[in-house]
Parts: C-alpha cells; structure tokens; sequence
C-alpha cells in the first residue's frame, strides 16, 4: 500500500518540506517541496508560494513559483498558477489560468527533426 500525506486547509508550512510519499495539499505553504519519485496535488482552495519538485503534479488551486515534474504536470480546471512549468507532459484543463513559461523535456525524435533534401 502506497504512503500519502496529507496537509489540510487549517495548516501552514513555512520553510522546506520533504517526503518519501504523495503529498496532497489542501492548506497553505511557503517554501519549497520536494518529492521526487512521488506526486503532489494541490487540492481547490490550497495557496502555495513554492517550488515543487516531484514525479507528477496535479494543481487544483493557487500556486506559485517554479514546478518541474519528472512525469507530468496537470492544471485542473479550478488552478491558478503563475511560474516555470518543466515536464515530460504539460495538460491545461479548460479554466485553468496559467501565466510564465512552459518547458517540455521529452526527448524530440531526431529524424522529425531533419530536414529533407
């Protein structure tokens, strides 16, 4: 069974915050998150000012600062996010409000990238 911890929306964090476990986020933090072979979501109604480092990240409510994902980031209807995004697979629902930039790291495939002759 898979670990997941969970900081409801009475709490506040100040400072950095580390796992080994999904992280799901419903209350307040100011600082940085890392899980890295895991996944954070951020529920509806959350406030982050962080950077987020970690597998996936599901983004539900306010974020901002700078998120990179290993695997993808996904901004669900309800998000409001302003930053860096930097992932393998970027998905913006319908709603979503996103201002920064954008980076994708999935590998181009080199022979789509020559030109023909």
């Amino acid at each position: 069974m898979e670990q997941r911890a969970e900081i409801g929306a009475s709490i506040v964090i100040k400072g950095d915050l580390t796992a080994q476990e999904d992280i799901v986020i419903s209350g307040r933090v100011e600082g940085s998150i890392s899980v890295e072979e895991h996944s954070v979501t951020v529920k509806p109604g959350a406030e982050l000012v962080a950077d987020i480092e970690a597998r996936t990240i599901l983004i539900g409510g306010q974020v901002m600062g700078a998120l990179n994902a290993s695997g993808a980031i996904e901004l669900l209807p309800s998000a409001d996010v302003e930053g860096e995004l930097t992932a393998s697979a970027l998905r913006l629902s319908d709603g979503a409000v996103f201002n920064g930039k954008a980076h994708t790291t999935k590998a181009r495939d080199a022979a789509k990238l020559q030109l023909a002759s």
